[in-house]
């Protein structure tokens, strides 16, 4: 048998998974990572650590298994898409700890991008708002506040990248400084027009193109891994919600998957129709092979799973997510509490920076149970707000909605999504679509799979619908979004 392997860079662990050549799942190893916080707002990862937990559960998975590694046909590549990092071009030492996503260090750079006029050049060309959230004025703080590396910069020592990169560079023995065209995209400094690096926001974030990477099509060549004297190749790569759109072979236009990980993340397949959003929304690019490339609408949500991980490590309210559908279920709807988990500030379709979290709606007789209800609906709650303007940005109504992502198993959350959005909730009998799609893009790209073949193995492991009436749904969610304006611009400018 010839396999498959995908290896999925997450936020919180690093995963390899592996797939059969039918295009099974056969397998999943997982192994979490230090989440470093040095300052409020501020979030690291380690580079090396990231590194040898990817390699160390692609060994065990091999191990495990009983797989050679000349039975590997392709390996795929999926990721944390705005972290980002920069390292020495001669050693492969991170000159500082990646910058996650969620970091919120650089909003005063971008409020000056924004006072500086670059708001609508930035949406027309990069598809993106000007936010914390993505790579571009990450790279830039590092420039200027890492001592040394502007020096190695001008020795063309520098090199700089989305996770996908420094795990290529890594696999491939420093042969390849690559990514991928919808990791690029996530960067704020890449043209989804033009399809190049945009020298004008280089210019004013003064990051030089000599330290990015080559952007290549998401289904292709990347290198090779030499993994115990056997060559195995790279070929393919997409950031995990881009991933994940493909691994729910979302290959239409109007087709719409929500991933509820760490975040929330909803993209809408808009074909090679490079939509603009009026809403709130950003535009990516959702895939690209055979010289073709897939654009998408996307709205972010910042604090999902991460809600109920603060529940477990930060309250001690749970000892694990599967506690919250046993308890949500055990009590009445009748109170109307709140919590906006406004942790990073607010994505998308507010995008901002400075709102924090907050809960609403206490009296005296509130307790604990209801805060954990509360915070598992907000995940369902910012899911709707998205829904809404992708339908007005699109003008298609959603008559259903994929999800994937491990809260996506929890039975509440989705009938309660299916409640709050008057729409059906398919969920995959497969959910590890974020490390299936890498693994499709490897294998289309090595020609055992193509888009016909990834349709016929897409199988439901159940579908919600509605529950409740107009009336109720139209006052649950007005409570909500009165709670999200009074979060807004908490933090003072």
């Amino acid at each position: 048998m010839k396999y498959v392997v995908a290896l999925d860079q997450g936020t919180t662990s690093s995963r390899a998974i592996l797939i059969d050549s039918e295009g099974n799942l056969i397998s999943i190893k997982q192994k979490e990572f230090n989440q470093i916080f040095p300052k409020q707002g501020w979030v690291e990862h380690d580079p090396i650590e990231i590194l040898e937990t990817q390699l160390e559960v692609f060994s065990q998975l091999l191990y495990e298994n009983n797989v050679n590694a000349s039975d590997i046909i392709s390996l795929g590549i999926t990721n944390q898409r705005e972290t980002v990092l920069l390292w020495d071009r001669r050693t492969g030492k991170p000159l500082y700890n990646a910058i996650v996503w969620q970091d919120k260090r650089t909003s005063d750079i971008c409020q000056k991008m924004k006072e500086d006029g670059l708001e609508t050049y930035v949406k027309k060309n990069t598809g993106l708002v000007i936010d914390s959230y993505f790579s571009g004025t990450k790279i830039k703080w590092i420039m200027d506040n890492v001592e040394g590396v502007k020096s190695k910069i001008k020795q063309n020592n520098v090199l700089c990248g989305t996770i996908d990169s420094w795990l290529i560079y890594n696999l491939t023995s420093f042969k390849s400084h690559v990514t991928d065209q919808t990791n690029a995209s996530r960067t704020m400094i890449y043209n989804i027009k033009e399809l190049r690096w945009d020298e004008k926001i280089l210019d004013y974030l003064g990051i030089p193109s000599t330290i990015l990477p080559k952007v290549q099509m998401s289904s292709s060549n990347f290198g090779t891994y030499n993994y115990k004297g056997v060559e195995i190749p790279i070929n393919g790569v997409a950031g995990d919600q881009q991933s994940a759109l493909f691994g729910q072979a979302c290959f239409e236009d109007g087709m719409v998957k929500n991933t509820y990980g760490t975040g929330c993340f909803l993209l809408m397949n808009t074909g090679n129709d490079l939509k603009l959003s009026e809403n709130g929304l950003i535009t990516t690019i959702a895939c690209s092979s055979d010289n073709k490339i897939t654009y998408a609408l996307e709205g972010s949500v910042f604090i999902a799973g991460a809600a109920i991980q603060w529940l477990r490590d930060s309250l001690g309210l749970i000892k694990n997510a599967n506690e919250t559908e046993d308890i949500a279920k055990s009590l009445d709807d009748l109170k109307d509490i709140y919590v906006v988990p406004a942790f990073a500030g607010l994505g998308a379709p507010y995008w901002d920076m400075y709102s924090r979290g907050a809960i609403f709606g206490l009296t005296r007789d509130t307790g604990k149970d209801h805060i954990i209800k509360a915070t598992l609906e907000s995940l369902a709650y910012q899911t709707r707000d998205i829904i809404d303007v992708m339908q007005k940005d699109s003008n298609i109504n959603l008559s259903s909605l994929k999800v994937d992502g491990g809260a996506c198993m929890n039975n509440y959350l989705m009938q309660f999504q299916s409640d709050i959005l008057d729409c059906k909730v398919i969920r995959p009998d497969i959910i590890e679509t974020t490390a299936m799609g890498a693994g499709y893009l490897a294998g289309i790209n090595s020609g055992i799979w193509d888009e016909e073949k990834i349709k016929s193995l897409q199988k439901v492991d159940k579908t919600f619908s509605s529950q409740i009436d107009k009336t109720k749904r139209t006052k649950i969610y007005n409570g909500w979004k009165k709670a999200v304006k009074r979060t807004f611009n908490w933090l003072e400018k």
